[in-house]
């Protein structure tokens, strides 16, 4: 099956209730216009009469409404790293290209009624915004964006990235973070970079983290001595890949890494997904998707 196909049959369900003025199909913070009953009151004038308790009424003797739990549109922002570090992949796709089809994929699969989508793209020379619009139009815009330079040093780094994106769409709503999590190293601390930025973003809104990587990221083959160099500053080294003891303290330290990074992102209160850039995209996104479905929504923690 196509990854299209897939995709025509998700559906990215929001398991958080959002704010916003347009009705739609997701539970809002405030009681108004909705289907689900939400609160019994004491009839007023003005009250909808079509929503009168005839139970309640009749044990009280006077009318009752149910008040419901207003429905709004979901605003939905996709933040994408394109900093040179994406510029990498040992497979038939770079890691800024699975960055690329998983922005679009949300998009397609955010198309109920009244939803927009609003992307950020991060990349040497800051944060570039495109203004919310149609799931639809948001994948195509993403799909056809210039890529920008695969190197030089970013203005703006991961944490300073998701601090701007936190105050870029204050309404609560959907928020994507597509990555590969790689800032520079705290000094001063046990915590990631990003860290106390993401759970800030958590804190207001439903938070994805789709994290990137590319197998030789994991480990390193055997392949003699290698020119390592770093797109960001230009920093070249020659390592000898042929040394066992090397690739077992690669390996082990890229291992810890990742766990640090889960530890992360799951303090933070955010689902997380891990791509690889030979991964099947489609299958591991429906996956993905599929057990969001099964998982009971965690109680919102709201910030004013």
């Amino acid at each position: 099956m196509s990854d299209d196909a897939r995709l025509r049959r998700l559906e990215l369900t929001v398991r958080r209730r959002v704010d916003g003025t347009v009705h739609g199909d997701h539970q809002g913070l405030s009681l108004g216009t909705g289907s689900d009953p939400e609160e019994l009151v004491r009839y007023q004038p003005g009250h909808d009469v079509r929503r009168i308790d005839w139970n309640a009424t009749a044990r009280a003797g006077e009318p009752y409404v149910w008040l419901t739990r207003a429905e709004h549109a979901l605003e939905t922002w996709v933040l994408v790293d394109r900093s040179p570090s994406m510029a990498f992949g040992t497979t038939d796709r770079e890691k800024a290209d699975v960055a690329t089809w998983t922005a679009a994929a949300i998009g397609l699969l955010t198309t109920g009624a009244g939803d927009r989508v609003g992307l950020g793209v991060v990349g040497t020379e800051g944060i570039r915004w495109t203004p919310p619009g149609a799931g639809r139009t948001t994948a195509r815009r993403v799909l056809r964006a210039d890529p920008g330079p695969r190197d030089g040093v970013p203005t703006t780094d991961l944490a300073a990235a998701l601090r701007v994106f936190a105050a870029q769409a204050p309404r609560c709503g959907l928020r994507v973070v597509i990555s590969d999590l790689l800032d520079q190293p705290a000094t001063d601390s046990a915590r990631l970079p990003w860290e106390p930025a993401l759970r800030r973003l958590s804190a207001r809104h439903e938070v994805i983290v789709v994290e990137v990587l590319d197998p030789r990221e994991l480990d390193l083959p055997d392949v003699g001595d290698v020119v390592f160099v770093d797109p960001e500053s230009g920093a070249q080294r020659v390592v000898g890949t042929s040394d066992r003891a090397l690739r077992t303290a690669y390996a082990a330290g890229a291992a810890a890494h990742r766990a640090a990074t889960a530890t992360a992102v799951r303090a933070a209160g955010a689902d997380h997904l891990v791509l690889r850039t030979d991964d099947d995209l489609g299958r591991e996104l429906t996956r993905f998707i599929h057990r969001r479905h099964r998982t009971p929504a965690r109680s919102a923690r709201r910030t004013r």
